[in-house]
């Protein structure tokens, strides 16, 4: 059965990302758009849209055009906004890059994506350089100054005019983030201007801009992240609020930029909630400001939700979505914030789903769980040269395969209870099981490898490795052999030695019986 959202459609304009988010900044003139948490240092509206029109000309300049690659490799700072709108209105397509890659993982993705450019921060200059050496990245920029790289304040024109490019919104690209997918390896999820606009027209639709402009978020989820991207780089600027960045998360300072700022709205991922929940720290802090605290990107659950909503004294609104739906599909709407415990609200509008038997295919029935499908504009077009991958998760009648089981209430709420993808959620980070396998399989101890999601208080889900050796290996050995190659969220936090993986007939490595395993063991101990 096909389930549409309970809200009337919303108008979509057929007009860029940056024309429709920095369509009405001039207007906040001297307001600020942008500070650093760390610095103070601030972008006004004015400044903002001066510096993304100074960097659209300066690329041009430099030969950068329409459908060119420009990588971003660096933590929330209120540059980056400048530098993706820059890159955008010059026609250009961003690809974002989590700031823990290693080289190598920084460099499959800058060939994946066919990156030109590159942006970093001083720390990350020799990592960047090296994977720009491994790919097709003709020139590092830096924001403020390193060895090797160019300033990035030097790609600024201030003279001149911007170029004229023609972009179609429904076909462009406008950000290639990477994203596992329902299984596999990383892969670039090409995300049209068109997916964008929809969902922050999605998800503004009930709260109209003017209501935004008082609010202060802090944004200490990722930029590079579509849950980051969208709810705190794009959507508060469309919306003329401010946004406090942070370019990475520590409770102290988190708590510490919610009081000084008085942050209004805070969107977070579930560990950060657990933390906001148990830890003691939180209550030599004066967070009476916080009126929303917004959750994604992994299942919170309902006692923790509702204990974080009494602590805090505010309401809590979570909402489900993937990087593949530019990212929102579902959402606890304002009103509704605190009143839905555990789930993650009813559609956003223009969006239809089916919750599928996962062995048939088949429509489940009214009240079952199943396969979450979902159809609508914020879709993405697919992943970037595999078309294979995405025929496996766009059918041809348009419903994303999610590969998350789901359940919808008898209130037309959506409640997610389990996952058949093989990706893993470590604090919100993307982990794929296969690319942790095929790296253990290049151990010449390791003989076979299978990774599984082991579950965690602190951060929803951990690597477990099951591996078969030779005996002439340690579990730590392994451990270690990981953690020396890999960004520090995917390293293995267990390792067991089995003396054979499970495996169907096909040879695709049968998880759910490692899962099941696990959990059975825990049961026992």
């Amino acid at each position: 059965m096909v389930i549409r959202s309970p809200f009337p459609d919303v108008e979509i304009p057929d007009v860029t990302l940056t024309d429709f988010v920095l369509g009405r900044a001039a207007e906040a003139g001297d307001k600020a758009a942008f500070i650093d948490a760390p610095s103070g240092g601030t972008i006004t509206y004015r400044e903002l849209v001066e510096s993304v029109r100074g960097l659209a000309i300066g690329l041009a300049e430099r030969g950068f055009g329409k459908a060119d690659v420009f990588a971003h490799y660096a933590p929330n700072l209120p540059e980056y906004a400048v530098a993706f709108h820059g890159v955008a209105s010059a026609g250009g397509v961003n690809t974002t890059a989590n700031p823990l890659l290693t080289v190598d993982e920084l460099a499959l993705q800058l060939v994946d994506s066919g990156a030109r450019l590159l942006v970093t921060v001083p720390e990350l200059v020799e990592k960047a350089l090296g994977a720009a050496e491994r790919s097709g990245v003709e020139e590092v920029f830096v924001y403020g100054e390193a060895d090797g790289a160019l300033p990035f304040g030097s790609l600024m024109k201030p003279e001149g005019e911007p170029p004229d490019v023609a972009i179609d919104p429904a076909s462009d690209l406008v950000a290639l983030p990477f994203s596992s997918g329902t299984t596999g390896l990383p892969k670039g999820v090409m995300l049209t201007h068109r997916n964008l606009v929809a969902n922050i027209c999605q998800d503004t639709f009930e709260r109209p801009r003017e209501q935004w402009a008082d609010d202060r978020l802090i944004a200490v989820l990722p930029f590079f992240h579509s849950y980051g991207l969208v709810w705190l780089m794009n959507l508060p600027v469309y919306c003329g609020a401010t946004v406090v960045t942070m370019p990475r998360f520590d409770l102290r300072e988190f708590l510490r930029v919610i009081q000084d700022y008085r942050i209004t709205i805070a969107y977070v991922v579930p560990p950060i909630v657990l933390a906001l929940v148990k830890h003691p720290m939180v209550d030599d802090f004066d967070l009476s400001s916080l009126d929303i605290v917004g959750c994604g990107a992994a299942p919170l659950s309902a006692e923790l939700e509702v204990a974080c909503g009494r602590r805090l004294g505010c309401r809590i609104a979570q909402g489900y979505g993937l990087t593949e739906t530019s990212p929102t599909t579902h959402r606890v709407t304002y009103d509704l914030a605190g009143q839905m415990p555990g789930e993650v609200g009813p559609l956003v509008p223009n969006t239809e789903c089916r919750v599928v038997d996962v062995a048939t295919g088949e429509d489940a029935p009214a009240g079952e769980a199943g396969e979450l499908l979902i159809r609508g504009p914020q879709v993405m077009k697919g992943y970037l040269n595999n078309a294979q991958a995405t025929a496996l998760t766009i059918d041809p009648d348009g419903w994303l395969h999610t590969g998350d089981v789901a359940r919808i209430e008898g209130n037309g709420a959506l409640r997610i209870v389990d996952r058949i993808k093989e990706l893993i959620k470590y604090k919100g980070h993307q982990i794929a099981p296969a690319e942790l396998e095929a790296l253990l399989l290049t151990h010449p101890a390791v003989t076979d490898a299978a990774v599984i999601p082991l579950r965690d208080d602190e951060a929803g889900e951990v690597p477990k490795a099951f591996v078969v050796t030779d005996g002439s290996i340690t579990p730590e050995a392994v451990s270690r052999f990981v953690a020396d190659r890999v960004a520090p969220y995917k390293k293995v936090r267990a390792v067991e030695i089995i003396d054979e993986i499970p495996k169907a007939p096909s040879g695709k490595i049968l998880r759910r019986v490692l899962i099941e395993r696990e959990r059975s063991a825990a049961i026992a101990r």
